[in-house]
């Protein structure tokens, strides 16, 4: 049995009919603090996506946008740094179990496959892994580089290579 994820927003398979069906489902306050605890952030100040989905023979297409606001730390200071979030995304939900095959070619086009059992699947944990993808992967705080150029930490352009040899060279001038 797995656990309820911190933003769960169950969607029964028959409430979304034959056409087209738009959702909209926003995190709670609570359900941002546990969602930063989880991706280790700072902050979720917001966060909503709008979904349009329709069933597909094997499960249910989903296309839409997500939109946040949320406080990482910097990866060099670790100051907070905030960042807005406006995201499109297109997901495919399949029962779990379904085989995709081996190898797939995916065009630009192409959507993530999320997975799910029973009768509902959970837009709010899809918007929660859209969030995490979407996350900047090494945010930087507009003043790192002049903090650590004060603590003595040189660019990566200025870095010379280490060697055993250059020690000896400049011992031997």
């Amino acid at each position: 049995m797995t656990a309820t994820p911190e933003f769960s927003r169950p969607q029964r398979l028959d409430r979304i009919g034959a056409g087209e069906s738009q959702v909209q489902v926003e995190a709670t306050a609570d359900e941002r603090a546990a969602l930063a605890r989880r991706f280790r952030l700072i902050a979720i100040d917001s966060l909503a996506a709008d979904f349009t989905l329709h069933q597909e023979a094997a499960g249910v297409a989903a296309r839409g946008t997500l939109r946040g606001a949320v406080v990482q730390a910097c990866v060099a200071t670790g100051e907070p740094v905030p960042e807005t979030i406006e995201e499109r995304f297109a997901l495919r939900f399949l029962p779990e179990g379904t085989p995709e095959g081996d190898e797939l070619e995916l065009s630009p086009e192409e959507c993530d496959t999320m997975f799910f059992e029973g009768s509902a699947i959970d837009l709010g944990e899809a918007a929660a892994e859209t969030l995490a993808l979407a996350l900047d992967p090494f945010p930087r705080a507009p003043n790192a580089d002049a903090i650590l150029r004060e603590a003595g930490v040189l660019r990566e352009d200025e870095v010379q290579p280490y060697s055993a040899f250059a020690a000896l060279k400049d011992k031997l001038k």
